[in-house]
């Protein structure tokens, strides 16, 4: 007996994005982290062990392609995410020991919470992604911090504009550095796997810059009710405004997070991890594409398996 034969008929039938492939999933979670020829000659996953070392780790490869950007006289753009979060800490805890000013960095929130429409929360409200990046990072920075004209937030007046703005940046020699967690629908942002049934090929969901009011996956809505919500699905939103390939594709370099630790509610990050790594480039897969960019891709070892069953 195996998942993919006990589907069809059940409640778990549509439920998830009909480009999955269940088999090759599962055979997947078996794979560790050995290399792919698919994968960029310069992309390396990096192991953690604890989640101490990982934010210590992701931090410092932050704030050091700031750092590099500063001593070069070049600006940097960087695509961030709200989660991970413990990273943000330590970015700027070196930047100030660095003393690097970060008036040549442009940052770019990749989603924010929304309703239909794309009206976001108050950036007062803790719930905001607006709130948890000034409280998590620029305030840290204090009279280092990244200039306010120069953060941008995935509202959605603001969010249509992030094209241009990066554009403009890259042909004026800026780095394009994405940072970024993997979601349980292996979603990049906000960006979810159902999306790709949309899209006929491969080159036009690629195409897509961004989303106002994305309808977000279950699961989506489930994780984020455990890892910020404590528990309570009721607060979380169910849409969100989010980039999409057409801007985090367009990235030189990417500094990725799984910092999912088994004892901490976060178990699923284990299959989302193995499935980025070897399922293979697949709009239905939004983190499939992650391997073919150059960078590191920072994980706590357990993620890597074996993922087996165990009674607690």
């Amino acid at each position: 007996m195996n998942f993919t034969s006990t589907v069809k008929g059940s409640l778990l039938d549509g439920f998830y994005p009909m480009g999955w492939d269940m088999e090759k999933i599962d055979k997947c979670c078996d794979m560790g982290v050995k290399r792919e020829d698919f994968w960029h000659k310069d992309f390396c996953p990096v192991e953690c062990e604890s989640l101490s070392d990982f934010d210590v780790y992701m931090g410092h490869e932050i704030a050091l392609q700031i750092k590099t950007s500063k001593d070069k006289g070049e600006k940097i753009a960087m695509i961030l995410p709200v989660g991970p979060m413990g990273m943000y800490k330590w970015a700027s805890y070196f930047l100030n020991e660095w003393n690097v000013c970060c008036d040549h960095v442009y940052t770019f929130n990749m989603d924010e919470w929304s309703d239909s429409e794309g009206n976001t929360l108050d950036s007062n409200d803790p719930a905001s992604f607006e709130y948890s990046m000034k409280k998590a990072f620029f305030d840290k920075l204090g009279d280092n911090t990244v200039p306010c004209n120069q953060r941008n937030f995935a509202t959605k007046e603001n969010l249509p504009t992030y094209p241009e703005k990066i554009a403009a940046l890259k042909k004026q020699g800026a780095k394009l550095v994405l940072v970024f967690g993997i979601g349980r629908m292996c979603h990049i942002a906000f960006w979810e796997p159902q999306f790709g049934e949309e899209f006929d090929t491969v080159d036009d969901w690629k195409k897509q810059c961004y989303r106002i009011g994305a309808k977000l996956h279950p699961l989506t809505i489930e994780q984020n009710a455990i890892t910020s919500f404590k528990s309570r699905t009721t607060l979380v939103p169910c849409r969100a405004n989010t980039i999409g390939p057409g801007l985090f594709l367009q990235a030189d370099y990417i500094i990725g997070g799984a910092d999912g630790l088994f004892n901490r509610g976060m178990q699923w990050q284990g299959m989302s991890f193995l499935m980025t790594l070897h399922y293979g480039p697949d709009k239905s897969v939004t983190s499939s594409f992650i391997p073919t960019m150059p960078g590191k891709l920072f994980y706590l070892k357990d993620l890597a398996g074996p993922l087996n069953a165990e009674c607690n």
